[in-house]
């Protein structure tokens, strides 16, 4: 099997495993609890906690654990948008992008229902936002920015310290969706103009079902979860001790190693982007290839189904995505890839390839000779592809769609 999905998750690194263990079993104590157990639970938690603000360079008392980066999103968002409307009911503008996660824009749908009015950014053709475009978008009602560090699907990286500068300029609060960065690019959350930040523990080898929001000191924020004091009294809920154990041990790793492991992840991206390039008749890349996670490749083939490819793909021993795994089961093309410009017909010949440590550049050929394969194969029968000419046909949309 060769594993090329790690955007929709990662497996739980063995450090990260044996970490955690002894919090299921020996150490299973309420984090909570003053008795010794819990005691040591409260310690395995506050080592956590300064393993995840090391990562971005936060202090402790910013970092609140959530279950996972929706969550986070969420908190961030209502959390401010609630804040606001019972202190500055006027401020009811929130400025977002078109190729958020959906973990923001249906958030920001939601709140629309409550009256609070949302611009969606567009982006250019390979997936940035103009920093223009958001200073022009802010008026005296806009309480929130919120754009994500780098996108799940094409990976392309946001100028999210320039765009922060912006809203700070105007005295707007900036959030950003940082679960596909975190641990893979580096992050300043006081240099990069960062007051609210999304992390979650599966896209960086840890275990599912943790994560974190930082909130910068200063910054007030309504909770979503009310119950007991937990999390400073803004997130209710009995700890998951081994899920944050993990998420810490994880938050550390990634920071240890981020520099050998970019080195060897872009090495295999760009094999890869080379060799398809060169070798199969109209393949593109989607997204920033200068500004651009390490291990993403995003591919596109004219006149191909993504979906196909990816099934034979996995019947090969690959895995792979056509997009992004929160949005496979939808038959409506990615929401990324048609604000970046493409046609339904391109954007559903579209494959992502997001590499983890435990690829190696033996790999690149076995999985780019698979890709040929099948791509070849699938145009034999495509409609959409002049086998013959080894070109794409022009279809008349308005036949089809």
């Amino acid at each position: 099997m060769v594993y090329m999905d790690n955007s929709a998750t990662s497996p739980v690194d063995s450090e990260v495993f044996e970490e955690m263990k002894p919090f299921f079993v020996e150490n299973f104590g309420n984090a909570s609890t003053l008795y010794e157990i819990g005691r040591v639970s409260q310690r395995a938690v506050a080592k956590a906690r300064q393993q995840v603000a090391d990562l971005i360079n936060a202090d402790t008392r910013e970092i609140i654990f959530t279950s996972g980066g929706s969550e986070s999103d969420n908190f961030a968002i209502k959390g401010i948008a609630l804040r606001e409307r019972s202190k500055h009911p006027e401020k009811n503008h929130i400025i977002t992008s078109q190729i958020e996660h959906p973990a923001v824009l249906e958030t920001c749908r939601y709140l629309e229902k409550w009256g609070f009015e949302v611009t969606y950014l567009p982006v250019g053709p390979t997936g940035l936002v103009d920093p223009e475009d958001l200073e022009n978008a802010i008026k005296d009602e806009t309480f929130l920015v919120t754009i994500m560090h780098a996108n799940n699907e094409i990976g392309t990286i946001e100028p999210i310290e320039k765009l922060g500068e912006i809203a700070h300029k105007h005295n707007v609060l900036f959030h950003t969706d940082a679960v596909q960065s975190a641990g893979k690019v580096p992050i300043d959350v006081k240099k990069q103009n960062i007051d609210l930040l999304s992390i979650s523990s599966h896209k960086l080898y840890g275990p599912k079902g943790v994560g974190a929001l930082y909130i910068r000191k200063g910054v007030k924020i309504d909770p979503l979860i009310h119950g007991g004091g937990q999390e400073r009294k803004l997130r209710a809920g009995t700890e998951n001790v081994a899920g944050i154990v993990g998420f810490g041990k994880a938050c550390e790793i990634a920071q240890r190693d981020m520099e050998k492991n970019t080195a060897k992840l872009t090495e295999i991206r760009d094999a890869i982007i080379k060799r398809v390039l060169d070798e199969v008749p109209e393949s593109y890349v989607n997204g920033d290839l200068e500004h651009r996670l390490a291990n993403n490749v995003h591919l596109r083939f004219s006149g191909i189904e993504g979906e196909s490819l990816l099934l034979r793909l996995d019947a090969k021993g690959i895995q792979v995505a056509t997009g992004s795994a929160c949005s496979s089961q939808k038959l409506e093309p990615s929401h990324v890839l048609t604000a970046i410009g493409l046609e339904p017909a391109l954007a559903h010949g579209s494959l992502r390839l997001s590499l983890g440590v435990e690829n190696s550049i033996d790999d690149v050929d076995y999985v780019v000779d698979s890709i040929k394969e099948v791509v070849d194969g699938l145009r034999k029968m495509s409609p959409l592809w002049d086998y013959t000419n080894q070109k794409y046909i022009e279809i008349n949309k308005e036949d089809v769609y």
